[in-house]
């Protein structure tokens, strides 16, 4: 692996509690790690070996740390001596309309230094990453705080899913409403599952931020951290809450279309029952027309024929008319 090859996947930035952010390169990177005032935080964009294996030798990153990258798509954390690694899930925002996909994100943090590698660009961590950012109080941050905002970050991309779901929910049962609601299955059978998988990929988190909440977790690190993680387990557990409450829309909209369904089938039941009644009562007449009675009206000849005719489309339409004024149909 070359040099440029190199800094296309790696990214370092030096955060101090005075002055704005540097972005360092690979040799600044070796140096100033060492330095325990600063807080440096290296992104990895789906690194190669060989940058990994120079970026663990820096940090002096444990190799269970290393394993954990392999292993598993699964949420999970892990900690040893100074160090811990979490695994987490990100939404991506950019997903096709028919499927929600995730891209892993894994910290791996130590004492002054946070390690985040993920194969696919996130919306958040490059805005991090941008030197407008560097505004922001960062350096007065602890390793342990910077993971915890990085993972509220990742938890908001949950949140502005389901604000998604739910316009896509409000547009869905507008359409519902509407005259072509029997067309809106399709829709409604994608958000079923869209609300599954979202769940599906946020629910194994619970254990990550359960552990992290614990007081066992970083005790050396005092209070501080212990608050930031319970903050972050009730972060979780809002999120948890507003996904159950999306599946509940969805399932809401569904008997939404089921009413719907129902209301329709009525509202032909009806019509087939009124024609019904028309029929049977014009046909009525007609057989009376048809009885073998010498009465002078069956004398009238053509003109006796029109004349039923027209009594029986009077009777017709009068029918129709007052079925349209009680909305019968």
């Amino acid at each position: 692996m070359n040099l440029e090859e190199a800094e296309a996947a790696f990214f370092c930035r030096q955060f101090t509690t005075r002055g704005a952010p540097a972005a360092l390169t690979l040799d600044e990177f070796s140096r100033c790690i060492s330095t325990g005032d600063v807080l440096v935080w290296v992104d990895l964009i789906d690194p190669d070996e060989a940058l990994l294996q120079q970026v663990w030798s820096v940090c002096g990153l444990p190799q269970e740390a290393r394993a954990f990258l392999s292993e598993s798509t699964m949420p999970a954390v892990g900690q040893q001596a100074a160090h811990f690694w979490v695994r987490s899930i990100v939404v991506d925002t950019c997903t096709e309309k028919e499927k929600l996909t995730g891209t892993v994100l894994v910290c791996v943090a130590g004492a002054n230094h946070v390690v985040t590698i993920h194969r696919g660009p996130i919306p958040f961590l490059t805005a991090m990453r941008h030197p407008s950012h560097g505004h922001a109080a960062i350096g007065s941050l602890s390793a342990e705080s910077f993971v915890a905002t990085v993972l509220d970050r990742q938890l908001i991309s949950y949140f502005d899913a389901v604000a998604d779901y739910e316009m896509a929910i409000e547009r869905l049962k507008v359409d519902l409403l509407g005259k072509h609601g029997r067309d809106s299955l399709p829709e409604l059978q994608r958000l079923r599952r869209w609300a599954s998988r979202l769940r599906r990929m946020l629910a194994p988190h619970r254990n990550v931020f359960g552990v992290m909440s614990r007081p066992d977790f970083r005790p050396d690190e005092g209070r501080d951290a212990d608050r930031h993680f319970v903050a972050l387990d009730t972060r979780f557990e809002r999120a948890m809450d507003m996904v159950e409450h999306a599946r509940e829309l969805v399932i809401g909209s569904f008997e939404l279309f089921s009413s719907q369904t129902a209301l329709r089938t009525n509202d032909g039941m009806r019509v087939l029952t009124f024609v019904t009644v028309i029929t049977g009562l014009l046909a009525t007449l007609v057989g009376a027309l048809g009885m073998n009675f010498q009465a002078s009206f069956f004398e009238a000849r053509d003109t006796g024929f029109w004349i039923a005719i027209a009594g029986l489309a009077a009777v017709g339409v009068g029918a129709v008319l007052l079925g349209l004024h009680r909305r019968w149909f």
